[in-house]
This record gives C-alpha cells, sequence and structure tokens, in this order.
C-alpha cells in the first residue's frame, strides 16, 4: 500500500470514542491517510468515571506510541487486586501488571484521561479536521458491490436541510452499545437486553491516607462493590473510583438502557453499603466524598453471528458490548482497534480484510461476553458466600487456592491476555511505514 496514492481508501470511523479515536490512530500508525472519524456530539464529553486498562491493551497504546502520554497525566499502576466477602474476609489477593509478571503494567485512570490523551493525538497526527463533530449516523445501506453508503444527520442543521452522506471506502461502527451502524446492519435487534442489575458508578476525591493503594472487587451472590484509586497523590488526595451493584428495585425507564450519563443521588443507595469495610476502606465513606455519581441499568448485547457486511464492520462495544466485569470493555476495543488496522494493511481487498479482522476477534470477544454473564473472575464471591454466607476464619477451607488460581487463569485463557501471550508482543504491527501527509477526511454531500 502506497501511503500517497490516489487510491487510498477513504475509511470512516462513525464515533470519537476511545474504540474509534483509537481506530483512527492505528490506521494511521498503518499508513491510511484518508481518515474521518463522524462523532455526534459537538464536544467530547466523556461519560462514565473511571476504567482499567489490562497489559494487552496497554501494549497496544504503547505501540501507537501513547503510554508516556497515558502516564505522565492522571492514571495509576495497579499492583494489587484483592477479593473480599461481604462479611470482610480476604479471599484472596492477586499481583497485577508488572507484578503478575507482563511487560506492560495495568493502569488504573479516569475515562476523561484517555479519551482526552486519544483525542490530542488524533488531532496533532491526522489534523484538525479529522474529526466530524455534531454529526451523527442516521442509517447505512449497502451496496451490491459492498461499499456502504451512510445517511447524515447534522445537529447544527448544516447540508442539505440538515442531512448528508458520505460514501466512503470502508465503514467502521465505533458507536457504543446503541450504534446506528449496528441496528442497520441488524434491523430489528431492539434494545440492549437487562439483567435486573442496577450498577451505580462514580469518582471520589478522598485524602491519601484513606484511600486503598489496591483494587478490591467484594460482595456476595447478590450485590457487589469495586473501589479502586486511579491517580497519584496531589495536594494529599487522590481520585478513587467505584462502581456498586445490585438487583434494582423497579423496571428502567427504557431510554435509559445503555446511557452512562443520567446522574444519581448517593443518599438513596449508600444504606445499601453500611458496615461494608475492607482493610480499612469503608465503602460508605468513599460514597460520602463523592464528586459525580450516576446510575446505570447493567445491560450488554447479545452476541452477534457476524460483525461485517460488505465493507461495513463495527468495533468495541458496537460489536460486543459485556458487562463491567473483568476490566474487559475498553481494553477489548483498543485491541480490536489494532486489529481491524493491521488486517486492512495486509490485506488488499477491504472486504476481506474484514471477514480476517472478524475471525480472529470475533470468537475471543463472544467468549468474554458469556464469560461476563457467569461474572467472570468476580465468581469467586459467588462461590465463597454460597459456601459461608456468614463468613470465614480459613477461606481455604471454604475455597482451596488451586480453585482460586484455575477461576483466574481460566478468565486470562479466555481472553489470551495471561502473561505469556500477551509478553509475546503485538502481533498487529503493520507493514508499512505511517502515513507522512494529511489527507484528513473527504467532503460532505
Amino acid at each position: 500500500m502506497t501511503p500517497h496514492s490516489p487510491h487510498t481508501p477513504h475509511i470512516v470511523i462513525a464515533g470519537g470514542g476511545i474504540a474509534g479515536l483509537t481506530a483512527a490512530l492505528a490506521l494511521h500508525a498503518a499508513g491510511f491517510a484518508r481518515i474521518t472519524v463522524v462523532e455526534a456530539a459537538r464536544e467530547t464529553r466523556p461519560g462514565g468515571a473511571g476504567l482499567n486498562l489490562m497489559p494487552g491493551a496497554v501494549r497496544e497504546l504503547d505501540a501507537l506510541g501513547l503510554l508516556a502520554a497515558l502516564e505522565s497525566g492522571a492514571a495509576l499502576r495497579t499492583r494489587e487486586l484483592r477479593y473480599y466477602h461481604r462479611s470482610g474476609g480476604l479471599i484472596s489477593r492477586e499481583p497485577r501488571g508488572l507484578g503478575a509478571g507482563y511487560r506492560w503494567p495495568q493502569l488504573s485512570l479516569h475515562r476523561a484521561h484517555l479519551q482526552r490523551v486519544l483525542a490530542d493525538a488524533v488531532r496533532e497526527r491526522l489534523g484538525p479536521t479529522a474529526v466530524l463533530s455534531g454529526v451523527r449516523v442516521t442509517g447505512v445501506d449497502v451496496r451490491p458491490d459492498g461499499r456502504p453508503r451512510l445517511r447524515l444527520a447534522h445537529r447544527d442543521g448544516i447540508g442539505r436541510g440538515g442531512r448528508a452522506s458520505l460514501e466512503p471506502d470502508v465503514l467502521i461502527g465505533a458507536d457504543g452499545i446503541r450504534s446506528a451502524v449496528r441496528a442497520a446492519l441488524n434491523p430489528g435487534e431492539g434494545r440492549p437486553p437487562w439483567n435486573g442489575m442496577v450498577i451505580w458508578r462514580g469518582v471520589s476525591r478522598m485524602p491519601a491516607a484513606a484511600a486503598a493503594r489496591f483494587m478490591l472487587i467484594a460482595g456476595d451472590d447478590r450485590q457487589k462493590a469495586v473501589v479502586y484509586p486511579m491517580s497519584r497523590p496531589t495536594g494529599g488526595r487522590v481520585l478513587v473510583n467505584w462502581a456498586l451493584a445490585r438487583p434494582a428495585d423497579g423496571p428502567p425507564d427504557a431510554h435509559a438502557l445503555g446511557d452512562w450519563n443520567r446522574e444519581a443521588d448517593v443518599d438513596t443507595f449508600l444504606h445499601h453499603y453500611e458496615g461494608w469495610e475492607f482493610d480499612g476502606v469503608r465503602v460508605t465513606d468513599v460514597l460520602r466524598a463523592a464528586d459525580t455519581a450516576h446510575a446505570y441499568p447493567m445491560v450488554d448485547r447479545e452476541p452477534l453471528d457476524r460483525w461485517s457486511h460488505g465493507r461495513t464492520t463495527l468495533i468495541g462495544d458496537a460489536a460486543h458490548a459485556m458487562y463491567p466485569v473483568g476490566s474487559n470493555g475498553a481494553s477489548q476495543a483498543v485491541v480490536d482497534a489494532r486489529a481491524l488496522a493491521h488486517a486492512l494493511a495486509v490485506h488488499p481487498d477491504p472486504a476481506e480484510a474484514l471477514r480476517a479482522y472478524e475471525a480472529h476477534r470475533r470468537p475471543v470477544t463472544t467468549a468474554l461476553q458469556h464469560a461476563g454473564r457467569r461474572q467472570g473472575p468476580e465468581v469467586v464471591i459467588d462461590l465463597v458466600h454460597r459456601r459461608a454466607p456468614h463468613g470465614f476464619t480459613d477461606v481455604h477451607q471454604v475455597i482451596p487456592a488451586e480453585e482460586l488460581a484455575a477461576v483466574a487463569a481460566r478468565y486470562a485463557a479466555t481472553g489470551a491476555f495471561d502473561p505469556a501471550t500477551v509478553n509475546q508482543g503485538s502481533p498487529y504491527e503493520a507493514p508499512c511505514r505511517p502515513a507522512r501527509a494529511v489527507v484528513a477526511g473527504a467532503p460532505v454531500a
């Protein structure tokens, strides 16, 4: 592939979140010059709270030259994960990242920080016009030759009565759990299915002395809490991410399914976690220090039998939205982006490239979706609670160390993110030099 060739394909990415921005950077690094990101929001306003990036995803971001920027800001290396029973008993403690033998760290960070690093890199490398903001995909038609035609709506009424179209060579649907691209390819699929649980998420700013230096996941077979720091101390305080899950009191508003941005009042759910304390970390203290809190019905997407239609495919949550179990949502989106760029670089025929990408990624993410529905590695909490609902003095009389290790190893093998596999290095290095010229997108019809 020649970066400056007039035949270099025009690639449109629907969605300017983590998946879409990483895809743009990965494609640029693979030598593609004509890349347009279509983003519905007028401005980038990252939702959610914190997230964990697994070493395999950090490896791919490092290959894109972003690790230093991520670690120079509000990011923290995750060194240890602890599982607790709700009674306070320690079930297990696991080293993470470098301490677990990986060549790359695991990172805890705010979603806004990750998105800011990605967006800055896109502007710097692809140019300021690579992202069309305030433009929403309203439909996709796959032509007989496999090429997509996008129907667009401009929030500010630009174009033909506020509507326009694009006919790129390749379309990547990176527009999240409520993806318009996915809906166009799978008409009648409907809303994301809800599992009856509600998850509250937020960020607290706490004195460093009161915040744990580890990531904890605690609970029973009914409700759980996840708490971890995600910044180095500033002015004696650190940012702490938390997520709480329990059965909902009633059905959610249908419009809330897949919406991370619905604010919640901490006082309405704090009482469910009274008395939850784990090696000095009081969950209620963390909640009372919250800067923000949001409620989210726990939903995912049914695994698809097919992601790619002609020259259109899906990545990230648009392809395989999964429950927030095992720190895999953002991590798998990053790996998707790199895998897709690599496939497009090594296969001259775009449709063939998308089929190769899907054949490589879909089995892994489908397995992770199913594992998430079975609680993934967090199932150890459920197992302990069923065997010792009132707590324990010796956890190994409840669940042997070998069984604990087997649960963790099985989940890592499911996603191919065990140390031996990750440490082999990225399999997605493109066989061509990055494009030097910037040809950021094509005119909107």
